[in-house]
């Protein structure tokens, strides 16, 4: 694939329609994973939490019935907390009101002092949590409260893992990520299939569009996919039946062009073979065909400038130069610039006028008309052949 059909293939409407349905359907699967990932997690943490808790505050209920922040060689205790550490896979700290840590399940930090935000907002009563994901664990503060006083006597300090959270997390991911993988292979192979389905009208219309320049088809283009196309198709068949008439109107311009102009200068080599062809010809004479050639000269000047008006603006909006013409006269100089012709065709020219008329026409385009009969009149007779020409009018 050249580097031009690489460029025109990422600006076509199908590349667009393609990335127009992937991200319609993947980005929503994208924005979904994320939102179902974080709500999972966060779920599983308030669930892990909320356990840890209820198991905490009986646990806290004990130690401070059993005073076991004064005597902590409790079997039983130690057996629970041990066990609450195990269970959750993390670790039990128990302090007392001066900040020393009796119990540690750990066995780190036993006899030691902690002080911290948290274990100070215990002291007053506060029950405190806390997940930090990026070391993958959540931290609670449990107030020990004395039944009776009332009084806070200490403070539960748990700690417990959460990699079991985030492997789960882990695995829905990848089992997420797969499923959308499978996904986008299908969606890409549904948007490349209704893309190309979407755009193989335009195909056909381009087509179409193509084979006007080797001439019009004799059918017009019907894409019927979809209403847009319909329309297109329509205002295309008008467009085509629009320049056809101006194709044929051309061709109409040109035969005219070559008929018109050839019948002046025709008249004209005839007039002039006609002086060539004569010796000592009388001055009468001369002058007589100059007169000719210069009426013919001026004739082939009008139609020259009746012809280019039509290149300048549709033909059938051209202005005709309407005036009163003496049609007598007209025809009696269409038929001596004729006669000459007729005469090498051995055919007679007869004029009857019946009555003098005067007609509102444009002389130009009237002559030619007359002109284009007489001569065919000419032309398609035979040997010792007439051509009557016979002018009248009535009321109208």
């Amino acid at each position: 694939m050249t580097k031009k059909k690489i460029v025109t293939f990422f600006k076509s409407l199908k590349f667009r329609l393609i990335i127009l349905f992937l991200l319609f359907g993947i980005l929503p699967g994208i924005l979904l994973r994320a939102g179902m990932l974080q709500a999972y997690e966060k779920k599983a943490v308030s669930n892990r939490s909320i356990d840890i808790l209820s198991q905490a505050k009986i646990l806290a209920n004990r130690v401070v019935a059993d005073d076991y922040l004064h005597n902590s060689t409790s079997e039983v205790i130690n057996a629970q907390l041990d066990q609450l550490s195990t269970i959750y896979d993390g670790r039990v700290i128990l302090i007392d009101d001066t900040f020393r840590i009796v119990k540690d399940t750990y066995g780190l930090d036993q006899d030691k002092t902690i002080i911290s935000e948290e274990v100070m907002q215990s002291f007053y009563g506060k029950e405190m949590s806390n997940y930090d994901s990026e070391n993958r664990y959540i931290e609670m503060t449990i107030p020990l409260t004395d039944a009776g006083t009332k009084d806070v006597v200490g403070v539960m300090l748990v700690s417990v893992s959460t990699d079991s959270i985030l492997s789960n997390l882990d695995y829905l991911k990848t089992s997420i990520l797969t499923i959308q993988v499978i996904s986008a292979l299908v969606i890409l192979a549904v948007a490349v299939f209704l893309a190309g389905r979407l755009t193989r009208p335009f195909l056909k219309i381009s087509k179409s569009i193509e084979e006007i320049q080797t001439g019009y088809g004799s059918s017009d283009l019907k894409v019927d996919d979809f209403s847009e196309t319909q329309e297109i198709s329509t205002k295309f068949n008008e467009l085509t039946a629009r320049m056809k008439v101006l194709d044929d109107s051309r061709q109409e311009f040109v035969s005219n062009v070559s008929h018109e102009l050839k019948t002046p200068l025709t008249s004209m080599k005839v007039l002039a073979d006609s002086l060539n062809g004569q010796e000592d010809v009388p001055i009468e004479l001369y002058r007589e065909f100059m007169q000719d050639i210069g009426g013919e000269i001026e004739r082939e000047t009008k139609i020259i400038n009746d012809l280019l008006s039509l290149v300048k603006m549709d033909k059938s909006a051209a202005d005709l130069n309407i005036s009163q013409v003496n049609m007598n006269e007209l025809l009696e100089q269409i038929l001596k610039r004729l006669r000459l012709i007729a005469g090498k065709q051995h055919v007679d020219l007869v004029l009857e006028s019946f009555r003098p008329v005067t007609a509102e026409v444009d002389e130009v385009k009237i002559t030619l008309a007359i002109t284009n009969l007489i001569e065919n009149g000419i032309k398609y007779n035979k040997p010792d052949g007439w051509v009557h020409v016979s002018l009248n009018a009535d009321h109208q």
